[in-house]
């Protein structure tokens, strides 16, 4: 080929990109989209919901997705015990843009009461069931998954939806606040990952913080491969999830954990890439939230966050074979509290206690009154409650409390006892 008769005497041309700089020329993997419309269903329009469905006979709506580490790659940046879940701020994604199309945006309650394990091969499939109105204006929501290829569902996530809130006054006209003191936030990820939350670059959005008080004022941006698809979201769950990490700089020893109960959850504004975060603690220990972006405008306000400690044995996701090599019992071994004394002078009273008098070798008396001179007395509780063995719960608790109670009251109302334990 002459390709001097094509480019011209004497030209040069690019090369054609190579492997060693880093230019990506396949498309990034998506979620592939079905004609939902032609199965019957509703398009939603969402990166982490497919399609939606209303039931017959106006009993509510169900919300159905496919989540892989395939086809939402960020979701893996979200470790913890070293297993990836989906982040709390996910689940309040889902049901906040389940809420929208349904007319009931604001996330009035929501208690996660199992993490979503998602596995390193394969999918899960996730349901977000919102029920029908209520009168109230109300609707209950839940979120469900199971493994592609097994039968049973578990539900992760439950709480109600309302349609109205009220849009709070971003207070903090100067940014940063003049009296906050920064804090360094070198090292926040690696010390985070030391106790068993590690956050990969989609997660790591916590760039700077202030405390000022009991208060912590923080700016936190999306990473560049994430930030591209910001405007499909509500909020996007990496950068709300970044927002709370900046708790860790709260007084005292912060907030550490995973969101476990949510309360007066209101998104304002969509598609952020940034944020302004200011952060609280409530009288009663949960974590208040409210965030803004560059120009001050509401973006989501959180009014009570509960956290808690991962438990390892949640940790396993269900169809994994590992939830049915366990289980929890009770086992009785009978205690004597430690400095007790002369066990000669030890007794035990009250219905259900044979047994463990024997155990013990100390006498046993049916009432407590027969017992004036012991120094130690062991009152078994729970043994013989009523209703137990018909299995009405309720009735045993409240039956037993109250019989516990009578014997506390009967032991400090005698002065006979007054030296005795």
């Amino acid at each position: 080929m002459d390709w001097s008769a094509i480019v011209g005497q004497n030209s040069t041309i690019d090369l054609p990109t190579y492997a060693f700089q880093r230019e990506h020329y396949w498309p990034s993997p998506r979620a592939v989209a079905g004609d939902a419309r032609g199965m019957g269903l509703m398009s939603v329009g969402h990166p982490l919901l497919g399609a939606a469905v209303e039931l017959a006979g106006g009993e509510g709506v169900v919300f159905t997705s496919r989540l892989s580490l395939a086809s939402h790659a960020w979701l893996a940046d979200h470790t913890a015990r070293g297993v990836v879940l989906l982040a709390g701020t996910a689940f309040v994604e889902l049901v906040v843009r389940a809420g929208d199309e349904v007319g009931c945006g604001v996330l009035e309650d929501l208690v996660l009461e199992r993490p979503l394990v998602l596995p390193e091969r394969g999918a899960v499939q996730v349901q977000v069931v919102v029920d029908a109105l209520e009168e109230s204006g109300r609707r209950a929501v839940s979120v469900y998954s199971r493994p592609e290829e097994e039968t049973d569902w578990t539900r992760h996530a439950s709480g109600t939806l309302a349609s109205e809130a009220s849009v709070p006054v971003w207070q903090e006209v100067v940014w940063p606040p003049a009296d906050a003191i920064k804090v360094p936030v070198d090292g926040l990820y690696e010390d985070l990952a030391e106790t068993g939350y590690a956050y990969g670059p989609s997660f790591q959005g916590l760039q700077t913080a202030w405390r000022r008080g009991k208060e912590v004022f923080a700016e936190v941006w999306l990473a560049d491969e994430v930030a591209e698809r910001a405007g499909e979201f509500g909020i996007h769950p990496a950068l709300f999830d970044a927002a709370l990490h900046a708790a860790a700089y709260l007084p005292g020893e912060g907030i550490g954990g995973l969101p476990f109960a949510w309360s007066g959850v209101s998104l304002h504004a969509s598609g952020a890439r940034s944020l302004r975060v200011h952060l609280s603690v409530t009288e009663d220990g949960a974590l208040c939230l409210n965030a803004a972006d560059d120009t001050g405008t509401p973006v989501v306000s959180v009014d009570s966050l509960v956290v808690r400690p991962a438990q390892q044995g949640q940790l396993s996701s269900p169809g994994s074979g590992q939830d049915n090599l366990f289980s929890v019992d009770w086992v009785l071994k009978p205690v004597v509290p430690a400095g007790a004394g002369d066990v000669s002078r030890c007794v035990v009273a009250g219905v259900g206690g044979q047994d463990l008098a024997k155990v013990l070798g100390v006498p046993w008396h049916r009432e407590l009154s027969e017992c004036p001179e012991a120094d130690l007395v062991l009152l078994p509780a729970g043994a013989d409650a009523v209703g137990a063995d018909d299995g009405d719960v309720a009735v045993a608790a409240r039956s037993e409390v109250s019989r516990v109670l009578d014997l506390v009251q009967e032991w400090l109302d005698s002065d006979e006892r007054s030296e005795a334990r």
